[in-house]
């Protein structure tokens, strides 16, 4: 891999991991353009993926460097000391750090279940990818349509933030994008669209620093001095793009519907659909 593959990787990653429209699609789709998916080896790909997924965590961890310093210290002082209060007392940042741990667990045990299947060749097909970028584009046209928008951060309650846990976890499917499906089912449960994409980038900081800390570990083995480079090249530059791709969703999700997204997921399966066909992937 070049630096310019490793900085191409790197913005599509980043620009794609928060907005609905699914970073594995495009980082696949691309490895596979660029010949840089090794069909022997796919946990490689799934690895690499993994790993750059840290530069997009650290992207979240300064746009939402007030939130990530207050929920954890008020969890701990309103749950593990001596002015511990009753959960319908606490703040809103004890709770939603509740939110949080609740909302992960599905992803850390579906995703541990279905570990081989997400290594393996079935995340790596471009059919699947192009279905599940059409069935959640489908879906998430549903929710827009449906949705009350009528509930904010405080309306947030532990079974609202299981449910779109369990959303999450069809994220694990290619093409069908981690903030997608939490988002959409924000939607579904009533929430503002700036809300549901707010307690999805939250939610999504356990599951991406697990996931890519752990494939960063298992990367080990085969990565090379000069794989490491262009490692760190996407993984800084994924960092950067998201945080503009977070900031951007934010200020677009407060005056505007995700139909921009719709679209662009259904014509971007089509495109994929055909490209098989033709034999160009």
């Amino acid at each position: 891999m070049s630096i310019i593959e490793a900085i191409i990787l790197g913005l599509l990653q980043g620009l794609s991991e928060f907005i609905p429209i699914s970073s594995t699609a495009h980082l696949t789709i691309a490895g596979m353009m660029m010949g840089l998916i090794d069909p022997n080896h796919p946990e490689q790909w799934t690895s690499f993926i993994a790993v750059i997924q840290l530069g997009t965590l650290a992207a979240v961890f300064i746009y939402f460097s007030k939130e990530i310093k207050e929920i954890p210290r008020d969890y701990i002082l309103e749950n593990f000391s001596g002015k511990r209060k009753k959960f319908k007392e606490q703040s809103l940042n004890s709770r939603m750090g509740w939110y949080i741990i609740l909302g992960s667990v599905p992803i850390v045990v579906i995703g541990l279940a279905m570990k081989k299947i997400i290594e393996g060749g079935f995340t790596k097909d471009p059919l699947v990818i192009a279905s599940s970028l059409i069935g959640l584009a489908i879906i998430l046209f549903i929710a827009e349509r449906v949705a009350k928008f009528n509930k904010d951060m405080t309306k947030i309650r532990m079974k609202d933030s299981l449910l779109i846990g369990l959303s999450q976890c069809l994220a694990l499917i290619p093409g069908s994008s981690r903030s997608g499906t939490t988002i959409t089912a924000g939607l579904f449960l009533g929430f503002d669209r700036e809300t549901a994409a707010r307690f999805s980038f939250l939610l999504s900081i356990p599951a991406i620093f697990g996931s890519g800390l752990y494939a960063f570990y298992k990367s080990l083995d085969y990565i090379t001095q000069d794989s490491m480079i262009t490692l760190a090249v996407a993984t800084v530059v994924s960092g950067i793009s998201g945080y503009y791709a977070i900031a951007f969703l934010i200020k677009f999700l407060k005056t505007r519907s995700t139909m921009l997204f719709i679209v662009y997921r259904i014509v971007l399966g089509i495109l994929i659909f055909v490209l098989v066909l033709g034999k160009f992937i």
